[in-house]
């Protein structure tokens, strides 16, 4: 080939390439702004509609006289779509979470504590009286828990759309208390459903549950009928309080400063990963299975934090709670508790 040809035939492939990134930048940046005016409404819902329409008709004719012909000139056009593209960023990095809406009374209430040595006081701990239809009675309580107690510490695992994604609990047990468990949430509005596709637009603030699991393991189990697993966890006893510790912190946090849920990043699962990964003394792998939730129970059993006496098949068939509980509609909380333990090897708390 002619150095002159070649030449032309390489200028011809590179700047087909730029008018393929330009093209692709459009197309996602648009989906992208789209699906946030979509989930988060500004003004109202219509008038989000219409910024919708209105932003699809100009990245098409962006990309129309990008290959046919120019608003004012190409490099106009370009910097034009950049400038607002970058003034969206600048309206959605600036809507900020609150502590102020009308929340959804399971998480209406922030838990709060105080703390007298190992001695923690914690308020607002749910224990809602749950009923067959999804109905509840509303309880909200103050414990006391001494840190000294933990005998063990529970991995929870519900199972609400597929293997693949589970929502994460973790159930601390102590010698002279009941169990009580953690539970990180979206906090919905009032009237508001959850949506996966939300959590990544600023949907959702988080929201920190400390529950009795008669209440928030119950609800899962035979209310809403997930399939709920139970991995009781090996770990020295100083981490266990440590990571009770990293739970209050938490709450700290999130009193003071409020922060948004997302979907991928800042989850039920990565945030107890944070906690764990702040209390152990040996740095934990980051895996895939941290962001599919639903294979946590086979991170945790390659880290053999589970009992290698069982196999993974048998972890799954002996922890699986929803043939313990699902025929029994009125249970105590010592009796739900007991029987989501059945058969399962004690926490290795050493």
């Amino acid at each position: 080939m002619p150095t002159t040809d070649k030449k032309e035939f390489i200028r011809t492939v590179a700047v087909g390439f730029l008018h393929f990134i330009f093209s692709l930048a459009v197309l996602l940046s648009s989906l992208w702004l789209c699906m946030a005016l979509w989930f988060q409404a500004p003004v109202s819902p219509l008038f989000s509609k219409l910024l919708m329409g209105l932003w699809i008709l100009f990245a098409l004719s962006i990309l129309g006289i990008y290959f046919t012909g120019h608003i004012f000139s190409r490099t106009k056009d370009i910097l034009l779509y950049l400038i607002i593209f970058i003034l969206s960023l600048c309206w959605y990095f600036s809507i900020e979470p609150r502590q102020d809406r009308q929340w959804n009374p399971e998480v209406a209430r922030m838990l709060s504590y105080e703390k007298q040595g190992n001695l923690v006081t914690l308020h607002n701990v749910r224990n809602f009286n749950w009923h067959a239809d999804g109905s509840y009675d509303e309880r909200w309580e103050t414990r006391q828990y001494d840190l000294n107690s933990i005998t063990g510490i529970n991995i929870i695992t519900s199972y609400w759309m597929g293997p693949q994604i589970a929502h994460t609990l973790v159930s601390f047990d102590f010698a002279n208390a009941a169990p009580l468990t953690f539970s990180i949430e979206i906090r919905k509005e009032q009237n508001e459903e959850f949506s996966a596709l939300g959590g990544f637009f600023r949907k959702y603030e988080l929201s920190l549950i400390a529950s009795d699991e008669k209440d928030i393991v119950y609800t899962r189990s035979n209310i809403r009928k997930e399939q709920v697993y139970f991995f009781p966890v090996q770990m020295p006893r100083p981490e266990m309080k440590a990571l009770f510790e990293e739970y209050l912190q938490k709450a700290d946090q999130l009193a003071d400063t409020p922060r948004w849920y997302n979907t991928l990043t800042s989850n039920c699962t990565t945030l107890i990963f944070d906690m764990v990964q702040a209390v152990t003394w040996q740095p934990l792998p980051i895996d895939y299975r941290l962001l599919a939730s639903g294979y946590l129970p086979n991170y945790m059993y390659d880290l053999k934090a589970l009992d290698q006496q069982l196999t993974l098949q048998q972890w799954y068939q002996t922890a699986h709670i929803n043939p313990r509980v699902q025929d029994h509609d009125t249970l105590s909380s010592a009796r739900f508790s007991a029987l989501a333990r059945q058969g399962l090897p004690l926490s290795d708390a050493y």
